[in-house]
């Protein structure tokens, strides 16, 4: 009797720890970049979403901002296109940017179905909706990728609009140049427009890594709160490289932009968005403005 007493102890002990937390962010908007294998395993993809849903239902805003990267790759081989990359970065010509469109439109839905099957009404709606995601080309070190775009104009009154009427927006990473040409944008440079543009209190990335490392061999080196003067010291000494650079660089200028906290997750832990936002410790690396005080409250 004692131990399951215990057990219920323990679970009302966890409620509480998270008050504080619910109450701060209470009307607050938080924008989730979902991407990486957490989008490819069905378990993880229900949990990820039923996180996003609790975010909702105790207060907070959430917006998703999808990637399909690995989706995208499985229905290129399947329809027997070779992709190419230059500098790391996916090729996109008309063929490509024809199957991108409609695969990321397959995810966009699925999600919105997701969610719509815990009781929140959520509209997926793609940048090309009413003029939400602005692009330029966008070149890899100056070679040309085709239609890859950078955002440099976001339309945040839409998000504005669903938000107020209680949905849960879901975000394609698609957009329009100045003439009507539609374009993949890569999923990290959308989350981030957005979320300066709709000055959230969070970002956060699901990724497949656990967070940022002051060594990427050494897993003890995990940093669980990051200063942008100290991210920017890691870049400049090397610590920090590979597609980790303009992830970071992308986090500092969201924080600049006026974005309270960014968070790199490892999206492959389950429930990673409620074990980061609602306790003392965090799991994974949380990176904040100079001035903040210190976030987590246990240490």
């Amino acid at each position: 009797m004692e131990k399951s007493m215990q057990k219920y102890l323990d679970k009302a002990e966890v409620l509480i720890e998270a008050l504080p937390y619910i109450q701060r962010f209470n009307r607050k908007i938080i924008v989730v970049k979902y991407g990486g294998s957490a989008m490819i395993d069905e378990q993880l993809k229900a949990q990820v979403i039923q996180d996003v849903t609790l975010l909702k239902l105790v207060g907070f805003k959430p917006i998703i901002v999808h990637g399909g990267g690995k989706e995208i790759s499985r229905w290129v081989g399947k329809v027997g296109m070779k992709p190419q990359f230059i500098n790391g970065l996916r090729v996109t010509d008309d063929a490509t940017m024809e199957l991108v469109e409609m695969v990321l439109g397959k995810v966009n839905k699925s999600l919105v179905q997701l969610v719509e099957e815990l009781g929140v009404r959520a509209i997926g709606i793609s940048g090309k909706d009413g003029a939400l995601l602005k692009v330029d080309k966008k070149y890899a070190d100056g070679e040309d990728i085709g239609f890859v775009g950078d955002v440099k104009e976001v339309n945040a009154d839409i998000l504005f609009d669903l938000l107020e009427k209680d949905f849960l927006p879901i975000i394609c990473p698609i957009g329009l140049d100045d003439e009507y040409n539609t374009y993949n944008i890569n999923a990290d440079d959308a989350a981030c427009a957005i979320a300066k543009a709709v000055k959230a209190e969070k970002l956060a990335f699901l990724t497949d890594i656990e967070g940022v490392y002051k060594d990427p061999d050494d897993p003890d080196t995990l940093i669980s709160e990051l200063k942008i003067s100290e991210g920017r010291k890691l870049m400049e000494e090397g610590y920090i490289g590979g597609g980790m650079l303009p992830k970071i660089q992308n986090c500092i200028d969201a924080i600049e932009a006026g974005v309270s906290r960014v968070h790199i997750l490892d999206g492959r832990i389950p429930h990673c968005l409620l074990l980061e936002i609602f306790t003392n410790k965090g799991i994974g690396t949380a990176i904040l403005n100079d001035m903040d005080e210190k976030y987590y409250q246990g240490e």
